[in-house]
């Protein structure tokens, strides 16, 4: 290699390990970094913001609180996660779809979804899953990765119909990316144009399995690339970023450039900092200081900071965001466990004609709520 060559191979080298960086706006204090450019968003909504991200924060807290009181079924933190779903569903205008997992709570609720309605299927409420009419969100997946080519078949439908006005946006994990509907969404995406974002949560961890062990790929965003559409890196705990990233990925899925392809594929690099649900336990393949390296850079906290530092926020502000908060999340929690149910509809949808098995099972219920009554079944404790 000529001493030229080298110095282009460096040079080249250099550059694809800036490209490599995730985006950043605030570093890990809330300071503006040399460069960045904050997004022009009024004082108001920077609040609103924050003030989303502390409520998803704290009903992360009570959820998990309820499930081990036996209030609620397992339920899957977010902690950590939820500045970025905040972030991406503020970039979301009202139009546009979102297509969640199990984790995106904050997501589906900053974009139209009432934290009751987030509450009562994990109580056992089937109606808990309908979605009003007038929001634009679809019921929420538990199998890995299969919301990908929906959701590409939903952003290809609106562009058969003229509709690319409405874009779509899908969530998923770091594991989604080991899974086949994975790769057919992007592939799809990529062939047919659609106006579509997949946001990649690269949290760490697929349950205990590490993100070193998902792909040999130097990053997630990356894998874009076979399929020939952008892909981007963003600080996941920077909600700035975030929605900066997000809305402009939007934007070009809405109305690209001569040269811009509509899909991309955002990689938001961030960190679970609890379990995997309530019925996990992280300690068993996690080192104990691990998830404290990530809290350096918790998005929370950089938000608040920034908002102090540019007189947005201050110590009454801030206490008053934490009594509404503390207060909607006491009104859901008290809706959501005042809903009236009837213990027998759970034999109702399990099959056409209910078995002798089933009607075995119902019987030995109606026995058992005879001898204790119903609000031993409850779930509420006194």
């Amino acid at each position: 290699m000529s001493a030229q060559e080298d110095v282009e191979a460096n040079e080249a080298n250099e550059l694809a390990r800036t490209d490599d960086e995730p985006i950043r706006i605030l570093d890990a204090d809330g300071n503006v970094l040399p460069n960045a450019t904050v997004p022009d968003l009024p004082a108001e909504e920077l609040l609103s913001m924050y003030e989303d991200i502390a409520l998803a924060r704290r009903f992360d807290e009570r959820a998990i609180s309820l499930q081990r009181q036996g209030r609620i079924a397992t339920y899957a933190p977010m902690t950590g996660q939820e500045g970025a779903q905040v972030a991406t569903s503020y970039a979301l205008e009202e139009r546009d779809w979102l297509f969640p997992t199990y984790r995106e709570h904050a997501a589906k609720y900053v974009h139209g979804m009432s934290l009751e309605s987030l509450l009562k299927p994990l109580r056992g409420h089937r109606d808990g899953y309908a979605i009003p009419e007038d929001v634009n969100v679809l019921p929420e997946y538990i199998p890995i990765a299969t919301q990908l080519p929906q959701a590409v078949g939903m952003a290809w439908g609106h562009q058969l119909q003229g509709r690319v006005e409405e874009a779509v946006l899908c969530h998923f994990g770091d594991g989604a990316t080991s899974e086949g509907d994975f790769h057919e969404g992007l592939n799809f995406a990529g062939v047919f144009d659609v106006p579509a974002v997949f946001v990649c949560n690269n949290n760490q961890w697929a349950i205990s399995v590490p993100r070193e062990r998902q792909t040999a790929s130097a990053t997630l965003a990356q894998k874009a690339q076979a399929y020939g559409i952008e892909g981007v890196r963003v600080d996941g705990l920077d909600p700035l970023a975030t929605y900066e990233v997000t809305r402009a990925a939007l934007r070009k899925a809405k109305e690209p450039t001569d040269d811009e392809r509509r899909p991309t594929l955002i990689e938001a690099v961030q960190y679970r900092y609890g379990a995997h649900t309530t019925a996990d336990d992280p300690s068993v393949y996690r080192e104990d200081d691990e998830a404290e390296a990530w809290r350096e850079r918790d998005p929370l906290e950089r938000l608040r900071n920034y908002l102090y530092s540019e007189g947005i926020l201050d110590d009454e502000r801030k206490a008053d965001i934490a009594e509404r908060v503390e207060a909607t999340i006491d009104d859901a929690i008290a809706a959501a466990e005042s809903a009236a149910t009837d213990p027998d509809r759970l034999f109702d949808h399990v099959y056409d004609e209910p078995s002798d098995r089933l009607r075995e099972q119902q019987a030995e219920l109606n026995r058992l709520r005879e001898k204790y009554g119903d609000d031993a079944f409850s779930g509420v404790l006194e």
